[in-house]
Protein backbone atom coordinates (compact mmCIF):
# COMPACT_ATOMS: atom_id res chain seq x y z
CA UNK A 1 0.00 0.00 0.00
CA UNK A 2 1.63 3.20 -1.15
CA UNK A 3 -0.93 5.84 -0.20
CA UNK A 4 -4.51 6.46 0.77
CA UNK A 5 -6.94 9.37 0.19
CA UNK A 6 -10.26 9.84 1.97
CA UNK A 7 -13.49 9.45 0.00
CA UNK A 8 -16.71 10.47 1.64
CA UNK A 9 -17.23 9.84 5.32
CA UNK A 10 -15.74 6.36 5.78
CA UNK A 11 -14.15 5.13 2.54
CA UNK A 12 -10.78 5.72 0.91
CA UNK A 13 -9.01 5.36 -2.40
CA UNK A 14 -5.83 3.39 -1.88
CA UNK A 15 -2.90 3.03 -4.23
CA UNK A 16 -1.64 -0.54 -4.24
CA UNK A 17 1.42 -2.04 -5.86
CA UNK A 18 0.79 -5.72 -6.58
CA UNK A 19 3.08 -8.41 -8.01
CA UNK A 20 0.46 -9.41 -10.60
CA UNK A 21 -1.24 -6.15 -11.59
CA UNK A 22 1.42 -3.55 -10.88
CA UNK A 23 0.13 -0.18 -9.67
CA UNK A 24 -3.65 0.01 -9.17
CA UNK A 25 -5.98 2.49 -7.54
CA UNK A 26 -8.69 0.81 -5.47
CA UNK A 27 -11.81 1.92 -3.59
CA UNK A 28 -11.82 0.58 -0.02
CA UNK A 29 -15.27 1.06 1.46
CA UNK A 30 -15.78 1.71 5.18
CA UNK A 31 -12.05 1.41 5.88
CA UNK A 32 -11.99 4.67 7.86
CA UNK A 33 -14.70 3.66 10.33
CA UNK A 34 -13.56 3.03 13.91
CA UNK A 35 -12.77 -0.66 14.33
CA UNK A 36 -12.64 -1.38 10.58
CA UNK A 37 -11.24 -4.87 10.05
CA UNK A 38 -9.23 -3.91 6.98
CA UNK A 39 -7.63 -0.79 8.46
CA UNK A 40 -4.40 -2.46 9.65
CA UNK A 41 -3.87 -4.19 6.31
CA UNK A 42 -4.29 -0.87 4.50
CA UNK A 43 -1.82 1.22 6.48
CA UNK A 44 0.65 3.22 4.42
CA UNK A 45 3.72 1.15 3.48
CA UNK A 46 2.00 -2.09 4.48
CA UNK A 47 2.39 -5.25 2.40
CA UNK A 48 -0.86 -7.18 2.41
CA UNK A 49 -2.56 -10.01 0.58
CA UNK A 50 -5.61 -8.43 -1.03
CA UNK A 51 -8.73 -9.57 -2.82
CA UNK A 52 -9.74 -7.16 -5.58
CA UNK A 53 -12.96 -7.08 -7.56
CA UNK A 54 -13.22 -5.27 -10.89
CA UNK A 55 -16.39 -3.14 -10.94
CA UNK A 56 -17.77 -0.88 -13.63
CA UNK A 57 -16.15 2.15 -11.97
CA UNK A 58 -12.80 0.49 -11.27
CA UNK A 59 -11.26 -1.80 -8.67
CA UNK A 60 -12.87 -2.40 -5.28
CA UNK A 61 -11.25 -4.03 -2.28
CA UNK A 62 -13.07 -7.13 -1.06
CA UNK A 63 -10.57 -8.28 1.57
CA UNK A 64 -7.05 -7.80 2.90
CA UNK A 65 -4.67 -9.54 5.32
CA UNK A 66 -1.55 -7.79 6.61
CA UNK A 67 1.67 -9.61 5.65
CA UNK A 68 4.33 -7.05 6.60
CA UNK A 69 4.14 -3.54 8.05
CA UNK A 70 7.19 -1.90 6.46
CA UNK A 71 6.41 1.43 8.16
CA UNK A 72 6.79 -0.18 11.58
CA UNK A 73 9.94 -2.07 10.55
CA UNK A 74 11.67 1.13 9.44
CA UNK A 75 13.02 2.32 12.77
CA UNK A 76 14.20 5.81 11.83
CA UNK A 77 12.07 8.63 10.48
CA UNK A 78 14.60 9.36 7.71
CA UNK A 79 14.05 5.86 6.27
CA UNK A 80 10.30 6.45 6.20
CA UNK A 81 10.84 9.78 4.43
CA UNK A 82 12.99 8.06 1.79
CA UNK A 83 10.33 5.38 1.30
CA UNK A 84 7.65 8.04 0.92
CA UNK A 85 9.76 9.98 -1.61
CA UNK A 86 10.29 7.00 -3.92
CA UNK A 87 6.63 5.93 -3.50
CA UNK A 88 5.53 9.46 -4.36
CA UNK A 89 7.78 9.53 -7.42
CA UNK A 90 6.28 6.25 -8.63
CA UNK A 91 2.73 7.53 -8.17
CA UNK A 92 3.47 10.80 -9.99
CA UNK A 93 5.11 8.99 -12.90
CA UNK A 94 2.15 6.63 -13.37
CA UNK A 95 -0.92 8.69 -14.26
CA UNK A 96 -3.45 5.87 -14.14
CA UNK A 97 -2.55 2.25 -13.61
CA UNK A 98 0.68 0.52 -14.59
CA UNK A 99 0.33 -3.19 -15.29
CA UNK A 100 4.04 -3.76 -14.85
CA UNK A 101 5.09 -6.58 -12.54
CA UNK A 102 8.69 -5.26 -12.48
CA UNK A 103 7.77 -2.45 -10.07
CA UNK A 104 6.81 -4.68 -7.13
CA UNK A 105 10.20 -6.36 -6.53
CA UNK A 106 11.95 -2.99 -6.77
CA UNK A 107 9.80 -1.40 -4.07
CA UNK A 108 9.74 -4.49 -1.85
CA UNK A 109 13.54 -4.79 -2.00
CA UNK A 110 13.88 -1.08 -1.27
CA UNK A 111 11.58 -1.25 1.78
CA UNK A 112 13.42 -4.32 3.05
CA UNK A 113 16.76 -2.52 2.66
CA UNK A 114 15.52 0.52 4.58
CA UNK A 115 14.41 -1.72 7.43
CA UNK A 116 17.54 -3.89 7.61
CA UNK A 117 20.67 -2.07 6.42
CA UNK A 118 22.39 0.71 8.39
CA UNK A 119 21.32 4.28 7.81
CA UNK A 120 24.50 5.20 5.94
CA UNK A 121 23.37 2.92 3.05
CA UNK A 122 19.90 4.45 2.76
CA UNK A 123 20.82 7.33 0.44
CA UNK A 124 22.38 4.98 -2.13
CA UNK A 125 19.35 2.68 -1.80
CA UNK A 126 17.03 5.59 -2.54
CA UNK A 127 19.04 6.55 -5.63
CA UNK A 128 19.07 2.96 -6.88
CA UNK A 129 15.34 2.48 -6.23
CA UNK A 130 14.43 5.70 -8.07
CA UNK A 131 16.60 4.71 -11.03
CA UNK A 132 15.07 1.22 -11.14
CA UNK A 133 11.54 2.66 -11.06
CA UNK A 134 12.40 4.94 -13.98
CA UNK A 135 13.91 2.02 -15.90
CA UNK A 136 10.85 -0.17 -15.28
CA UNK A 137 8.66 2.59 -16.70
CA UNK A 138 10.88 2.99 -19.77
CA UNK A 139 12.32 6.35 -18.73
CA UNK A 140 15.95 5.22 -18.37
CA UNK A 141 17.85 2.99 -20.77
CA UNK A 142 21.24 2.89 -19.06
CA UNK A 143 22.94 0.05 -17.22
CA UNK A 144 21.70 -0.58 -13.69
CA UNK A 145 23.78 -2.84 -11.46
CA UNK A 146 22.21 -5.85 -9.74
CA UNK A 147 18.81 -7.51 -9.95
CA UNK A 148 15.60 -5.51 -9.46
CA UNK A 149 15.08 -6.60 -5.85
CA UNK A 150 18.78 -6.65 -4.86
CA UNK A 151 20.06 -3.90 -2.58
CA UNK A 152 23.18 -5.43 -1.00
CA UNK A 153 25.76 -3.42 0.95
CA UNK A 154 28.53 -3.89 -1.68
CA UNK A 155 26.13 -2.89 -4.47
CA UNK A 156 25.03 0.22 -2.57
CA UNK A 157 28.68 1.15 -1.91
CA UNK A 158 29.29 1.03 -5.67
CA UNK A 159 26.18 3.15 -6.29
CA UNK A 160 27.39 5.72 -3.73
CA UNK A 161 30.67 6.07 -5.68
CA UNK A 162 28.78 6.76 -8.92
CA UNK A 163 26.09 8.92 -7.25
CA UNK A 164 26.49 12.05 -9.46
CA UNK A 165 26.00 10.13 -12.71
CA UNK A 166 23.00 8.24 -11.29
CA UNK A 167 21.40 11.47 -10.06
CA UNK A 168 21.88 12.99 -13.53
CA UNK A 169 20.14 9.96 -15.06
CA UNK A 170 17.27 10.24 -12.57
CA UNK A 171 16.83 13.93 -13.36
CA UNK A 172 16.92 13.19 -17.09
CA UNK A 173 14.28 10.45 -16.67
CA UNK A 174 12.00 12.72 -14.66
CA UNK A 175 12.39 15.46 -17.29
CA UNK A 176 11.60 12.95 -20.04
CA UNK A 177 8.39 12.00 -18.25
CA UNK A 178 7.10 15.57 -18.44
CA UNK A 179 6.81 16.07 -14.67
Amino acid sequence: MLSRSPVGEASAFVVLLTPELGLVRVLAQSVRKPGAKLAAALATLAESSVVLVRGRDGWRLAGAVLEENWFARMQCAAARVRAARVSGLLQRLVAGEAHDAALFPVMRGFFETLSELPEDAHEAAEVLAALRVLAALGLDAGEIPGEASTFTAPLLAAVALERPSYIARINHGIAASGL
